[in-house]
């Protein structure tokens, strides 16, 4: 980890230059523009596609992190075929853990994983650029492959695109040369990038990751033609456009279902690859959509439930406030895994 750390040290641009307290984003240093004169897109490999699911944190009863239902969960990931994992994300109830607790599910998974699959992080929780930039630095030392940047920590609500790209340019200068990602995060408000800005992200080199929440179409076609032949890979996060983002050569999915029946996604991207009959492939993606709007109801404590069903040890505990679940509710939930099952016989006939 030491060297690691050396290395970023030495690789920072503009570090010496300047020396920067816990500034908030309305000061002029964070005004400076970013240019990138040595882009490092060779250097960094892409990342596979295919299922990047985003992780949940499972809780014991006195809401500490369950570590060994952490590690039972990666492996049921990696088992049901998933690709790259997202650990710290959304899902994980990002929001509700402390910086020590982020960094122990990101070490967690990574330990978990085994090096069978890349795992990306979240770094950006502040409003301080430099704080964010700390925080990436810690995130990177864990392992992960990129550290994941929160569109929506970036810049405010009513603040345009040009700040933000100035923003993520000190970022950028502060953070040598390590991996990132982006996520339109809807909390604290949603942040959609637009295909120029993928575009200058992408060419900067240093971008690896992209979970989009657009939900359309056209801008989903839009941005992944912006980030062609770049490193920065577009996976969607959402069911319903998940089939058209893998027509237009998006990289691969990450939506919440993913938490309730991985191998049920895993299906549709090998089949969509290999082009499989339309018609199929098109009623497997019109079940998931169906089903998608079962596994969104109290989520994530609905997904461990689930899972919880499906035998893995963990419980339906989350941080994150949640009523308790009604009588129609855990009907439909029950619905919700007597069609998983008949699709996955389905598929396996």
């Amino acid at each position: 980890m030491g060297e690691r750390r050396d290395f970023i040290k030495k690789s920072l641009l503009g570090a010496a230059a300047a020396v920067f307290s816990d500034l908030p984003f309305g000061a002029p240093g964070y005004a400076a523009g970013f240019e990138i004169k040595e882009p490092v897109r060779d250097k960094l490999n892409r990342l596979p596609g295919g299922l990047w699911p985003v992780m949940l944190t499972p809780f014991l009863e006195n809401k500490d992190i369950d570590i060994a239902g952490l590690e039972r969960l990666t492996e049921f990931y990696i088992g049901s075929g998933a690709t790259g994992l997202f650990a710290n994300c959304a899902s994980s109830e990002m929001y509700s853990l402390t910086d020590a607790e982020r960094l122990t599910i990101i070490k967690t998974a990574i330990k978990a994983s085994g090096g069978k699959v890349p795992v990306v992080g979240t770094g950006t929780f502040s409003h301080s650029i430099d704080t964010c930039a700390d925080f990436i630095k810690q995130v990177y030392d864990t392992g992960v492959a990129a550290v994941v940047l929160i569109t929506s920590q970036i810049a405010y609500k009513d603040e345009n695109d040009d700040i933000l790209k100035k923003r993520t340019g000190q970022l950028l200068k502060l953070t040598g040369n390590i991996p990132l990602g982006v996520y339109e995060c809807p909390s604290p408000y949603k942040r959609l990038l637009s295909p120029e800005l993928m575009k200058w992200l992408g060419e900067t080199g240093r971008f690896l990751y992209h979970k989009d929440t657009s939900c359309n179409p056209e801008a989903i076609k839009s941005k992944i033609k912006a980030v062609a032949n770049t490193p920065f890979s577009f996976f969607n996060a959402d069911t319903p456009t998940a089939l058209i983002s893998l027509k237009d050569g998006g990289a691969g999915l990450s939506p919440i279902a993913a938490n309730f029946y991985p191998e049920l996604y895993v299906e549709l991207i090998k089949r969509a690859h290999k082009q499989e009959d339309e018609k199929e492939l098109n009623r497997l993606s019109a079940r998931l959509t169906v089903m998608g709007s079962a596994a969104g109801l109290l989520y994530p404590m609905s997904a461990k439930m689930f899972l919880q069903q499906r035998g893995l040890p963990i419980t339906s505990v989350c941080r994150t406030p949640r009523r308790k679940m009604e009588v129609d509710e855990h009907l439909k939930l029950q619905a919700l895994m007597e069609m998983y099952k008949e699709t996955l016989e389905q598929l396996r006939s």
